[in-house]
C-alpha cells in the first residue's frame, strides 16, 4: 500500500474494486475523473452515468454487501504475507503496469517482489500426456536453476507440473489465479498452492478474494500471466487451448512466444505447430531459451550448465520428453549415428532418466 494512501481511501478503493462490470479501464476512469476513489464513491448517480458506466456500478456502490466484502479484504490485509499491489504504487510490476487493461489492484499471498524479477511463463494443456508432463517438469526446473521464476496458472496439467519442477529445483514460481485468493481452484491443487507460498513464491489474483470459478475470468487472467513475463512457452496444447490465448496475448503485449514441438500424431501438439507457423521459436531443449533471455539472467549461463545434472541436460532428452521415439528416429531427429544414440540411451536408462515401452523409448523426470 502507497504510504500516501489513507486507509478511507484504500476502502474506498476496495469497494470500487468489488463493483459488479468495473473493469481495470472503468476503474481507472473514475479515478481519472474524481481524483480519488472516495470522492467517485460520493459523487451523484448522474456523474457515474455522464462517464458511460452501466447502472449496475452505480447502485451497487453503497450496498451492505460491497462494504462488508471491502472490510473482509482489510481484514485479510492483516495476516503477515499477505499483499495489495496498486497500479499507481512504485513497487507495481513494471512489465504489467505496460498493459493498458493491467489491473488497477493485485492480491498477492506470498512474496510480492517476485512479480519484478524475470519471469518466463510456461503454460499448456489441463489433459497433458505424460511426455508433456515430463517436458514441462523439465524445462522449469532448469529454468529456475537458470535464475528465472516460473509463472503459470495452477490449472492442472501443465501449468501444475511448471509450479512443481521450479519448487523441485529450489526456485521460485508465481501463480496466477483465475479465482479470488480465498477460492482457490483447481481444488486439487490446494496443496500445491500452499507449497508455493511456503516455499517463497506467490499466489497473484485481480478479482476479489470471494471471487468464485467463473469461465469468463480464467482467459482474462492469461494476460496477467503474460504481461508479468519477458516470455511464454507453450509446452503442449490442442488448437482450441486456452494456452494460445494466452500465446496471442504475449505477442499483442511484445513478449517471445516459444513452442515445443510434438508429434504429428498427437492432437496435443497441433496447438504448438499453429503457434511455429505463426512466428513462436521452436524450442526443443531449454538452451534455446537461456540463450535468447541471457541477458536476463541472474546467474551465469556457465552456472546453470554446472549445476543441472548430466543427464538432466542431455539433448536427446528434449526429444524424448516431447514425444516418445523409436531408437531409429530419435537417431534421425538428434542427428546423430545411432550407435551413439544407443549407447547413450543405455547411460540415461541406468540413470532412471529413459525407460523403453512397447518398442518406444520415453524420457523419466529425475
Amino acid at each position: 500500500m502507497s504510504p500516501a494512501l489513507s486507509p478511507a481511501e484504500l476502502e474506498a478503493r476496495l469497494r470500487l474494486h468489488c463493483l459488479p462490470e468495473l473493469g481495470p479501464r472503468r476503474f481507472r476512469k473514475l479515478l481519472s475523473a474524481f481524483d480519488s476513489a472516495s470522492a467517485a464513491l460520493s459523487a451523484p448517480a448522474s456523474a457515474w452515468r455522464s462517464l458511460g458506466l452501466p447502472l449496475a456500478c452505480s447502485e451497487a456502490r453503497r450496498s451492505p454487501e460491497i462494504r462488508e466484502r471491502a472490510r473482509l479484504a482489510l481484514e485479510w490485509l492483516q495476516v503477515p504475507g499477505q499483499h495489495l499491489m496498486m497500479w499507481d504504487e512504485p513497487s507495481y510490476p513494471a512489465l504489467l503496469a505496460e498493459l493498458a487493461d493491467a489491473p488497477p489492484l493485485l492480491f498477492v499471498a506470498g512474496d510480492p517482489t517476485l512479480l519484478e524479477r524475470p519471469q518466463l511463463a510456461m503454460v499448456g494443456s489441463r489433459r497433458a500426456s505424460r511426455p508433456g508432463l515430463d517436458t514441462a517438469h523439465s524445462f522449469a526446473r532448469s529454468l529456475a536453476r537458470g535464475g528465472f521464476v516460473v509463472t503459470s496458472g495452477l490449472a492442472l496439467g501443465i501449468d501444475g507440473a511448471a509450479h512443481q519442477g521450479a519448487l523441485d529445483a529450489d526456485g521460485h514460481t508465481v501463480a496466477v489465479l483465475g479465482t479470488g485468493l480465498q477460492c482457490l481452484y483447481p481444488a486439487r491443487h490446494k496443496r500445491l498452492a500452499r507449497d508455493i507460498v511456503e516455499r517463497g513464491g506467490a499466489l497473484v489474483s485481480e478479482l476479489p478474494l470471494d471471487s468464485p470459478p467463473q469461465a469468463a475470468n480464467f482467459p482474462r487472467r492469461n494476460r496477467i500471466i503474460s504481461g508479468l513475463s519477458l516470455g511464454v512457452l507453450v509446452v503442449e496444447a490442442s488448437p482450441s487451448s486456452g494456452s494460445l490465448i494466452t500465446a496471442r496475448l504475449a505477442a499483442e503485449q511484445g513478449r517471445e512466444v516459444y513452442a515445443i514441438p510434438g508429434s504429428i500424431h498427437h492432437p496435443g501438439a497441433k496447438g504448438c505447430h499453429q503457434l511455429i507457423r505463426d512466428g513462436a521459436t521452436l524450442v526443443e531443449s531449454i538452451e534455446h531459451i537461456l540463450e535468447a533471455l541471457r541477458g536476463w539472467q541472474q546467474v551465469p549461463f556457465a552456472e546453470h550448465a554446472s549445476t543441472a545434472s548430466p543427464g538432466a541436460t542431455h539433448p536427446l532428452l528434449a526429444l524424448l520428453y516431447a514425444a516418445p521415439h523409436s531408437s531409429e528416429a530419435l537417431a534421425h531427429a538428434a542427428g546423430r549415428p545411432l550407435p551413439e544414440v544407443l549407447a547413450a540411451l543405455t547411460e540415461l536408462e541406468l540413470d532412471g532418466l529413459v525407460a523403453c515401452e512397447a518398442g518406444l523409448w520415453v524420457g523419466r523426470k529425475p
